[in-house]
């Protein structure tokens, strides 16, 4: 086949679609778009580096034309000179003018002494130039996590249009070309732990510089054609196999697109051993909960730290700006500095939506963030001036906002499954309705709720107990045993018939209510719903143990909205709400903490005004996603579960378009009426008499921030 016109940035396709499916996650092999590769390698490669080369442009006509300057002159002197002398001994031998025969060769001589200069000046130009040559010469690009080489084959493309470049305004300032292109595929050195993509990148970056020295003229290499490629090594770039940190080569700079695992799916995808020996590695320097990619800013951040090593700027998605991972950014910061940032690009790959945010750090020039020049850059990736990164966990909200609970295991079960258990008797005389209540997750709030059930033996009972409530007894033992067996957790496994995380501060904290919030963890929007006391929350929610309006009120309110926003991080293209990051750190407003509100609702006129506009919003919402005209609400079989809604006959279809999501991308005007009410009552409780729906987000921000900070200081 003829490959002379394939664009090589291909291979990362091919790479990733020849994957065996089952490596993808746990290589985290992601393909980067050739524009969102160029905004890290024109700020961390080609624009310091095209600094450089103005720079030494700008010295090489300096000299060259101070030199041709001083020759001008120095010919226009002595031909004057000469005239003067002609004019003198043919009018005044006496005049005192030295002899023209006596002066021509002394200013001839003159003149070529400046010759001479100028010849200086051009070879002192030319070793500029050869100099800046030998540099790119010399330039080395690292990618540790390089894939099928789609970084280093635009790295090294970037350096050989500047060495182009370069040799064409050095010929256009009047010094010769050079013949020869020394950038090579020597310029860029790869890690890559899979045998398969580290040869492809070998072959991508051999046919992109044919591709290359072709399209601009020049001669390809013959002896031999294809150099060895053998630093692009394959291998673990985190982690050796006797679980010490490997070496990364001395480079002038470090780009990439590193993998995306998160910190909580790690052991499932690499192996408890091999997690344990990672995070053991780098104890003290990366925190546990931390996502993998945070490794390789680590060790970009000490290869800079060391020295050599000027500029990195790596990939990663927009979760490294909250939680665990910014504790990486936070180092950075300390140590170095963000110079260019993009905290949160789009990034489609086959369909699949992702955020990603885009960060370059070490010896860089202005600051700029998401393209426009900014006074710096902090560790949350927003500009120097609102600095969330100083926020607190306040106590008063500790203990409040929890996961749901984690199954790992087919615990869940149909309504129509769960009704038929429900009347039937037990050894220990005990109804089932002790083990099986409705759940709740992700899909259920954002959509219809389905139905859904859930067999829960809580926290502390066991086995023998829990197998005295038989039919959901034997089903946990056929369909739910076999998955814990193959599960990697020793205690997963040997608590089968329980959840895996059963989340027993959460049930403490609930027991009690009538109710409690709930929101979801994953969202595109940000909405709070009331859950029955006892519907059991799945882990893609996070739940609030407060059945208060107030509390409600204030969650659901515009300020808490944007800073959950901009304190949490986001999965593909959904904000992430994390309880430390987005609860435990918003700072209600004074009176209305969930710490005065531990004991129930609050009666005072700022309170009573949240609750009214909260529940205004509730009871419109819930009038629109289950009209009367369109439903019947039918009671539990078990009286304290929460009563079923179901369709009134043809009204299936209409039905089914009434969910959350659907209300929120509308967002008709009495929802966003009904939410401004609310704001305006939560905004009284703060004291900002100044507010309107207008004010920016920022500025609503730095006052939280300025509360946060106030709360924390006065705990200490």
């Amino acid at each position: 086949m003829d490959w002379s016109q394939i664009e090589p940035s291909i291979f990362g396709t091919l790479f990733e679609r020849g994957l065996d499916p089952a490596l993808r996650a746990q290589l985290g092999a992601n393909y980067t778009d050739p524009d969102t590769i160029r905004k890290i390698i024109h700020p961390v490669i080609a624009e310091p580096l095209a600094e450089e080369w103005e720079e030494i442009k700008r010295q090489i006509r300096a000299k060259l034309t101070a030199a041709g300057k001083d020759l001008a002159l120095e010919k226009v002197t002595a031909d004057a000179r000469i005239n003067r002398s002609i004019k003198s001994e043919g009018n005044d031998a006496n005049s005192g003018h030295p002899s023209f025969r006596e002066l021509q060769p002394k200013l001839a001589k003159q003149v070529e002494a400046q010759k001479g200069r100028l010849t200086k000046a051009a070879k002192a130009s030319k070793k500029l130039f050869l100099g800046f040559i030998c540099r790119l010469r010399d330039f080395r690009v690292l990618d540790a996590a390089c894939g099928s080489g789609n970084f280093l084959y635009l790295a090294l493309r970037a350096l050989k249009d500047l060495e182009h470049r370069a040799n064409l305004e050095a010929e256009a300032l009047g010094l010769h070309r050079q013949l020869i292109i020394e950038t090579c595929p020597a310029n860029v050195m790869g890690i890559e732990i899979n045998p398969y993509a580290a040869e492809l990148a070998r072959v991508t970056i051999w046919i992109g510089e044919i591709q290359w020295m072709l399209a601009h003229g020049y001669e390809i290499r013959r002896n031999p054609i294809l150099a060895k490629l053998d630093h692009i090594e394959c291998r673990d770039a985190i982690l050796s196999q006797d679980g010490t940190e490997p070496a990364w080569p001395i480079t002038d700079c470090i780009v990439g697109n590193p993998p995306f695992l998160g910190g909580s799916v790690m052991r499932g995808k690499l192996g408890d051993n091999y997690v344990d020996s990672l995070r053991l590695c780098y104890e003290g320097r990366v925190p546990g909960a931390a996502d993998l990619v945070t490794y390789w800013f680590e060790k970009a951040c000490a290869a800079i730290a060391k020295g050599g090593c000027l500029r990195a700027g790596l990939v990663a998605t927009n979760s490294i700006r909250g939680g665990a991972n910014r504790k990486v950014l936070e180092h950075i910061v300390a140590n170095s500095r963000i110079f260019e940032a993009w905290s949160d690009e789009p990034w489609v790959n086959e369909g699949a939506a992702v955020r990603v945010s885009l960060v370059c750090f070490g010896a860089g020039a202005v600051a700029r963030l998401n393209d426009s020049p900014v006074a710096g850059i902090q560790a949350d990736l927003t500009a120097e001036g609102l600095d969330l990164t100083r926020t607190q966990r306040l106590t008063e909200n500790i203990n409040v906002s929890f996961q749901g609970t984690s199954k790992k295991a087919s615990f869940d079960i149909s309504g129509e499954l769960a009704r038929s258990w429900l009347p039937l008797p037990n050894p220990n005389g005990k109804p089932n309705s002790d083990v099986i209540r409705p759940w709740a997750n992700g899909l259920m709030l954002s959509g219809r709720a389905l139905d859904g059930w859930i067999i829960d033996y809580g926290t502390e009972m066991n086995e023998a107990d829990a197998s005295l409530y038989e039919a959901p007894f034997s089903y946990v033992l056929k369909y739910v045993k076999p998955e814990r067996d193959r599960n990697n957790r020793e205690s997963y496994r040997r608590h089968w018939w329980r959840h895996a995380e059963a989340r027993p501060t959460l049930r403490h904290a609930l027991a009690g209510l009538h109710r409690f919030i709930a929101t979801i963890a994953h969202s595109k929007h940000r909405y709070f719903v009331w859950l029955n006391s006892t519907v059991c929350p799945d882990q893609a929610l996070i739940v609030f143990a407060r059945s208060d309006d107030t509390t409600f009120g204030i969650l659901h309110s515009r300020f808490h909205e944007i800073w959950a926003l901009r304190m949490g991080s986001s999965l593909e293209d959904r904000p992430r709400y994390t309880p430390t990051t987005c609860f435990e750190t918003f700072p209600f407003p004074t009176g209305l903490t969930p710490k005065d509100t531990a004991l129930g609702a609050l009666h005072n006129p700022v309170a009573e005004s949240i609750s009214a506009a909260a529940r205004r919003l509730n009871q419109a919402r819930e009038n629109w996603l289950n009209p009367i005209e369109w439903t019947e609400r039918v009671p539990e079989v078990v009286p304290s579960f929460p009563d079923r809604v179901i369709a009134r006959p043809g009204h299936e279809a209409d039905l089914k378009k009434r969910t959350l999501t659907n209300l929120y991308n509308q967002r008709p005007t009495w929802l966003e009426k009904a939410h401004q009410q609310l704001d305006s009552a939560v905004a009284a409780a703060y004291g900002w008499t100044d507010y309107t729906p207008a004010m920016p987000d920022e500025e609503i921000l730095m006052r939280l921030l300025d509360l946060n900070q106030q709360r924390s200081k006065a705990k200490r």
